[in-house]
């Protein structure tokens, strides 16, 4: 009748946390099968096609399939950012960036069509707030990292890495609730 359930464990805050920019864009993600040979693109909410496409993104897929097949199985996600997306960012190009930066961030198989977000700090803090709070000052007063000289970045994700969990800060209206009111 009754079945016992275990309450999770409860990751500790002040933890390893990588800082990353978050950057203005759509959300995207490369989709490899799982015997590698096949690829397939999606958006935050749908799988897309060239002809259901967000921002060319299922088009950049495509055209970049051989490349990109080297992430290997899996989803890999990321932002699709750059010109006619969201801020811009000075750009003249769109550009995609991958998220996962303990993966990607110094790999050399890594695609050479694929950015990686920029990290902004990364180490085991006595106090993740104040370093989620230096990373956005850093952002205030030096701009984009991924797009150096664009003065107007939006903000940080913060990876806690024990609770495998994001959260972001955003340096405009980060006090307002997007979508449903709560």
């Amino acid at each position: 009748m009754f079945e016992f359930k275990e309450f999770p464990k409860i990751a500790r805050l002040n933890r390893e946390v990588i800082v990353t920019e978050k950057l203005d864009g759509t959300n995207a993600c490369v989709i490899v099968s799982d015997d590698g040979l096949q690829l397939a693109a999606q958006s935050r909410s749908k799988l897309i096609t060239p002809t259901d496409d967000n921002y060319g993104f299922a088009k950049w897929v495509q055209a970049n399939a051989t490349e990109l097949l080297r992430l290997g199985p899996g989803h890999h996600f990321g932002e699709w950012w750059g010109q006619g997306i969201q801020r811009n960012y000075g750009l003249t190009e769109k550009r995609f960036s991958l998220f996962n930066t303990s993966r990607w961030g110094d790999d050399a198989t890594r695609p050479a069509c694929c950015h990686v977000v920029p990290v902004i700090v990364h180490g085991a803090p006595t106090e993740s707030f104040k370093v989620a709070d230096e990373a956005l000052t850093m952002l205030t007063v030096e701009g984009s990292f991924a797009a150096p000289g664009f003065m107007n970045p939006e903000g940080i994700v913060c990876f806690h890495v024990p609770s495998q969990s994001m959260f972001k800060a955003t340096l405009e209206k980060d006090e307002e609730w997007k979508g449903k009111s709560r």
